[in-house]
């Protein structure tokens, strides 16, 4: 599940790790880097934003991802590491789950049930996608369609696979699905497919789906998808048609930005820098984001004098004295907290804060650390958005939470 570096840890200890009681936190643990100190880091603004946490539901078996169905205000969605999806219907936790994938989903460490979509047009086709490492650890996309009579269990039977992509290792699986703001194309965030460095060079590589952002249209009845023709390789011989951009090491939480179509990425890094990228709204594709000529801005392979001619460096970064494992987030654009519009909101697994900042001339402006107004007891997996443009923290223990004005 959550990305995390590739050494042994550096003096993690409690309370400041947040070590919770799932069986994923275990696995995370021994597999963590240094934790960051109690001090907030020099850059940081302290000002305190009207806002705080609202507890949605809890009870859930390591929570990893929450969002909303178009056209359905009223539910959420909430999907376990597991393989179950739950639903929160008018702030009731459903007893039946929407789907139950427990059988064909291969758990423990960074595998399991990572992401789902809903379909821009699901009132119509009730199509919703989703995005998980089978029983032999190999990433799965794959549609379910919902009935209009039962919205809140999908038919089993409607299963439809669309990608399968070989994982050479463990770890590194991606596991974000989000379909485009301005084109309607369903985006996929994989992986360099694991273990340490990138030793298959993967992230440099655009033959290879992994290590890559991928955009495909799944706008057909039957299996598989079709390549767009204005993807940037497309017929490119060197490289995969499906690939939008790649130099990715482990894109666990991507985002568009509503309102201007930015694609904002938490890319988790190696041993030393946790890093954001933003892919303009506007953009053709091709950009290479540097894993693992680069961590962050920095060289990563070779350590010193790596070239960086062409590379697209992220917006924000932040070093493992802070925290160990970025938990990319979103952009609000909601009405209940004005003083939070515009604000990219983002977290660290393992050390437990959320930050924002202002995107502002390509560069994080404005950079709010949040540990007071939005501290939560555990380990924050990921965000989610609802139908309103209002933001969801999913705390890996079993919560999700709203965030409302203070």
């Amino acid at each position: 599940m959550i990305p995390t570096p590739s050494r042994a840890p550096q003096g993690c200890p409690a309370p400041r790790c947040r070590v919770g009681r799932s069986a994923f936190t275990l696995a995370l643990v021994l597999t963590l880097g240094a934790c960051g100190e109690d001090d907030v880091p020099s850059g940081i603004i302290g000002d305190r934003l009207p806002i705080g946490l609202e507890l949605v539901a809890d009870g859930f078996e390591s929570p990893v991802f929450v969002t909303a169905a178009p056209g359905y205000p009223e539910r959420l969605f909430v999907v376990e590491q597991g393989g179950l999806i739950r639903v929160i219907r008018n702030g009731e936790v459903l007893p039946e789950p929407f789907l139950d994938l427990t059988s064909r989903v291969s758990t423990g460490g960074e595998r399991g049930l990572l992401g789902m979509a809903f379909h821009p047009a699901y009132p119509g086709n009730g199509w919703v996608f989703v995005n998980y490492t089978d029983v032999d650890g190999n990433t799965r996309i794959v549609r379910y369609t919902v009935s209009g009579d039962t919205p809140d269990v999908a038919d089993p039977e409607s299963r439809t696979e669309v990608l399968f992509v070989d994982q050479p290792f463990s770890n590194h699986n991606g596991g974000m699905l989000a379909f485009g703001r301005n084109d309607g194309m369903l985006y996929i965030g994989l992986g360099d497919g694991g273990d340490a460095g990138d030793p298959d060079d993967n992230g440099q590589d655009p033959g290879t789906l992994l290590g890559s952002m991928l955009r495909i249209d799944v706008n057909l009845a039957g299996e598989g998808y079709f390549v767009p023709t204005s993807n940037p390789f497309f017929d490119d011989p060197d490289a995969r048609d499906e690939v939008w951009a790649y130099g990715l090491r482990n894109p666990w939480r991507f985002s568009f930005d509503p309102a201007t179509g930015d694609l904002y990425m938490g890319d988790v890094g190696q041993n030393e820098w946790e890093e954001i990228s933003v892919q303009p709204g506007g953009s053709p594709g091709g950009e290479n984001y540097g894993w693992s000529v680069m961590e962050g801005t920095h060289c990563f392979d070779p350590s010193t004098g790596c070239n960086t001619t062409g590379l697209v460096l992220p917006v924000h970064e932040y070093g493992h004295d802070e925290g160990c494992s970025v938990t990319g987030g979103y952009v609000y654009r909601g009405a209940a907290i004005p003083e939070l519009q515009g604000r990219y909101l983002f977290a660290d697994y393992c050390s437990g804060w959320i930050r924002s900042f202002l995107l502002a001339g390509g560069e994080a402006t404005d950079v709010q650390d949040h540990s007071d107004e939005l501290s939560v007891d555990g380990s924050v997996a990921s965000f989610g958005r609802d139908e309103a443009g209002e933001l969801y923290v999913v705390v890996h223990e079993g919560e999700v939470y709203r965030i409302v004005p203070d």
